[in-house]
């Protein structure tokens, strides 16, 4: 199955990028939100890196994710903190909440997971309709750049007695419809003996600046501002790492 984080892909990526590991962007919310004193949503949550923090930091943030391994990786860190577990399972197309947010955030590209343009829209218009009237959204998207990126990757992770390891290839790139599909290999060994492997089929769909923009026009969305790596206000430089984009809702 597409984008699905299962048992080895979600311990991984714990692994990875464990709760509070920031890439710029922990500090960068927790600044665009404050003064926030509604409800904040984070869709595609994962294990909680950010919302995690967030929640620490006092803000009233929920969230949820589509992979029941990645939101039990939650529930057990919240745990751990004393913390309840504001998360559940959801998906973005399905999403539902009897409130109405303040702000919605979707941190580390997760947006791009979506990858047929008219789904993306709809959830764009879901996620204006989620919000109040002069609620934001801030969203992260990778350049388009990447597309050309087709270099193969090998890592691992030692946890315990166990080595995890994750190797990932390119094997379709789009440049028409701005997608790639990657394989994942996840394999788990112990005493050099192959406990359990999990291949993802990894698929995203890139977009342009200005072609978010416009997406974002036609969900409703106003007074657009884009910041790039992470720095307020700071116009993106030609070879960005990151953009997120900030609009608010209209009525």
């Amino acid at each position: 199955m597409e984008n699905r984080y299962g048992t080895l892909a979600s311990w991984v990526y714990h692994l990875d990028k464990p709760i509070g590991r920031s890439f710029g962007d922990i500090g960068f919310y927790r600044d665009r939100l404050a003064g926030c004193s509604g409800p904040v949503l984070e869709p595609a949550a994962g294990n909680g890196r950010v919302l995690i923090p967030l929640l620490e930091a006092g803000f009233d943030i929920r969230g949820f994710d589509a992979s029941d391994e990645m939101v039990a990786h939650c529930r057990a860190e919240c745990a751990k903190r004393g913390l309840s577990a504001p998360v559940d399972i959801q998906r973005f197309e399905t999403f539902s909440y009897p409130e109405r947010f303040e702000a919605i955030i979707i941190p580390a590209g997760s947006f791009q997971l979506v990858t047929e343009p008219e789904a993306a829209l709809g959830v764009l218009r879901r996620f204006h309709d989620a919000l109040c009237p002069g609620g934001r959204l801030l969203l992260d998207l990778d350049p388009l750049a990447s597309l050309a990126d087709t270099s193969r990757t090998a890592r691992h992770w030692r946890d315990g007695d166990s080595l995890l390891t994750l190797s990932e290839q390119r094997v379709e790139t789009c440049f028409q419809r701005q997608t790639m599909l990657s394989h994942l290999r996840y394999e788990q060994w112990r005493d050099d003996v192959l406990v359990a492997s999990e291949l993802q089929l990894f698929h995203l769909r890139l977009w342009g600046v200005l072609e978010m923009e416009l997406a974002l026009k036609a969900a409703g969305f106003k007074e657009i501002r884009v910041h790039g790596d992470y720095c307020a206000d700071e116009k993106p430089g030609p070879e960005p790492v990151s953009f997120t984009f900030e609009a608010v809702a209209g009525a």
